[in-house]
């Protein structure tokens, strides 16, 4: 087993602590050193000399997720509580990559769940999204495990999950259509019922002003 390092940085009063395993980070620098000669650059010109290592800093950081464990997440904060109306969180930040071409897709997602004996702290639910978005995924699929991690653990009458993402592979390559969002939905429950699935989208595009 492998400890991860601190790195620390105080900028302007503020530290940063950061934490990566040293051993991914020589092996992931080291290759990406070869893609940068094999793109035709020079991997030892000043602006690109320590790329190698921020790349691989980056991707550990973009992929976190497989370290999270989504399910405990929720059970850390679940509480008894007699309450059986829709709980909606809705436009949580998402950024996740692309497992086909390793490029960002980012949007945001809404979340509610009908509970049944228990609630979970607001805070989880955005904790649970970043635990599978940060990880190499296809939209379709982060869609499923949101709404199954949260069915699974709370056991509540119903779950519903819609993200709307851009992809910015469909955006900086391919058919490059930068104003294309992709809209993905997976229901249970109580939501699988027209009336309360169209309460929940009513929800979610309604203005508070």
């Amino acid at each position: 087993m492998i400890n991860p390092t601190d790195f620390s940085e105080e900028l302007d009063g503020y530290k940063k602590i950061d934490q990566y395993n040293e051993e991914h980070v020589d092996r992931i620098a080291h290759h990406y050193s070869d893609i940068l000669e094999a793109l035709g650059e020079n991997p030892n010109r000043e602006g690109l000399i320590k790329t190698p290592e921020r790349v691989a800093k980056a991707l550990q950081f973009l992929t976190h997720g497989y370290d999270i464990d989504a399910a405990e997440v929720l059970r850390s904060a679940m509480f008894e509580e007699d309450y059986s109306q829709m709980v909606v969180v809705k436009d949580i930040e998402v950024y996740s990559m692309c497992e086909h071409h390793m490029l960002p897709f980012f949007g945001k997602a809404h979340i509610a769940y009908i509970p049944n004996g228990h609630i979970v702290g607001l805070s989880k639910i955005p904790r649970v999204v970043d635990a599978y978005a940060r990880r190499l995924q296809v939209q379709e699929r982060l869609t499923n495990e949101i709404r199954d991690c949260i069915q699974q653990t709370l056991n509540p009458a119903g779950v519903a999950v819609v993200i709307e993402c851009k992809h910015m592979c469909m955006a900086m390559r391919g058919v490059q259509k930068q104003n294309s969002v992709t809209t993905t939905s997976a229901f249970t429950g109580a939501f699988q019922n027209d009336v309360t699935r169209s309460e929940f989208l009513r929800l979610i595009t309604a203005s508070l002003d």
